[in-house]
């Protein structure tokens, strides 16, 4: 067997501070209010969407995972289809597929994304997200596992494609999956400090933390303050130098970014005031249980408010809200204490995404800039 790379390689340059965006391939908008959303989960609007991002400094485009018609999301388009999509409509933009152990078979998927990846030259990568909509299992008559088990398999689903992502003659032998020397050609498209497509991985639990120590390549957090994100870091980074790995970390946050402060704020206030309360407290009921189910009572949304869920990934509690300056300052100080990529949301997607990547972004480059030659900035991998 061949095992072309263990972990991504870093430069020792510090590097700029990534951004993301939610792809609105589900109906609905990122809210569950009443509120007007200007967004549009159809494929001619996330192409625009898509473009207008890679124009504005946007990196990646992290493309959602439903099956069901649940919590406002009436329609969904599939993630992996969207992503290769989205990635073919433009030219430097890498798409990331959120996606389902238990749903996927690990070959399958990694078949799949390799075929992505040859044809966008190196711009594929995956979310493996462990599940937290038992419906969307047991009416397939796929079975549902109990929350560690879950997570048990998301770990060894990681391994194996990474395993065929990068290995020739592929052998696993796990409680989940077995593989007997597989290999699939071709690999990944050749990109510099770039072993194989990315690997995601998020979650707020002590498993979830775990498996992104030990197995991903990105731990991707829920909306988060500094404290609650300082935590999640260095837990996982715990996990990550005890395997000898680096793992880097995303951060949602749903940006609300106008002229004054007070505007901001008036519009977070009137997108809770409109909250659906049916759906938001169904949505509650569905996914609380996940924390609640562990040992240590850890988990996704375990101490989220009627009003964090109301953005369903607890994007209000990062707090990127306020003047473009405001903002950035807030983005600035994430970056300092370990956040290399922010995953953003918006209210009207297309009118405000390009306003957040004309004003925000290049004042955090400014930031970026400014640190660096105070010598402020670590290099990337220390």
């Amino acid at each position: 067997m061949t095992n072309l790379h263990a972990n991504p390689i870093y430069t020792g340059e510090p590097e700029d501070l990534k951004f993301a965006y939610w792809v609105p391939n589900v109906s609905g908008g990122l809210v569950v209010s009443n509120i007007e959303q200007r967004t549009d989960w159809g494929y001619d609007y996330n192409v625009k969407l898509a473009q207008t991002a890679e124009a504005v400094g946007y990196e990646y485009a992290l493309s959602q995972v439903r099956y069901l018609s649940s919590y406002g999301a009436a329609q969904q388009h599939e993630s992996t289809s969207t992503s290769l999509a989205l990635a073919l409509a433009t030219e430097k933009l890498k798409v990331i597929a959120a996606i389902h152990p238990g749903i996927w078979e690990p070959a399958v998927l990694a078949k799949f994304i390799l075929t992505a990846d040859q044809f966008t030259k190196g711009r594929a990568a995956i979310n493996v997200v462990s599940g937290w909509f038992k419906d969307e299992y047991t009416r397939l008559g796929l079975p549902w596992l109990e929350h560690g088990e879950r997570y048990r398999r998301s770990a060894e689903f990681m391994d194996v494609v990474r395993k065929l992502f990068t290995e020739e003659n592929v052998e696993y032998r796990g409680n989940f999956y077995t593989v007997d020397d597989f290999t699939l050609r071709p690999g990944p498209y050749p990109v510099e400090g770039r072993p194989h497509p990315e690997i995601f991985q998020g979650g707020n639990s002590s498993a979830a933390r775990i498996n992104g120590g030990k197995h991903a390549d990105w731990y991707f957090s829920n909306g988060k303050d500094f404290d609650g994100f300082r935590e999640q870091y260095d837990d996982v980074t715990e996990v990550a130098r005890a395997h000898n790995r680096k793992v880097r970390f995303g951060l949602n946050g749903f940006a609300i970014v106008r002229d004054t402060e007070a505007e901001a704020r008036e519009q977070l206030r009137e997108i809770i005031a409109k909250a659906d309360e049916g759906a938001v407290e169904g949505f509650r009921k569905s996914v609380q249980q996940a924390g609640a189910s562990t040992h240590d009572k850890k988990g996704m949304w375990t101490d989220s408010s009627f009003e964090d869920l109301v953005q369903y990934n607890d994007g209000f509690r990062t707090q990127l809200i306020g003047t473009p300056e405001q903002v950035a300052d807030r983005i600035i100080e994430y970056k300092k204490i370990g956040v290399d990529l922010i995953l953003t949301g918006f209210l009207h997607f297309q009118e405000e995404l390009e306003a957040f990547g004309k004003t925000v972004i290049p004042i955090v480059r400014e930031k970026e800039a400014e640190l660096v030659n105070r010598g402020l900035l670590t290099p990337a991998g220390v």
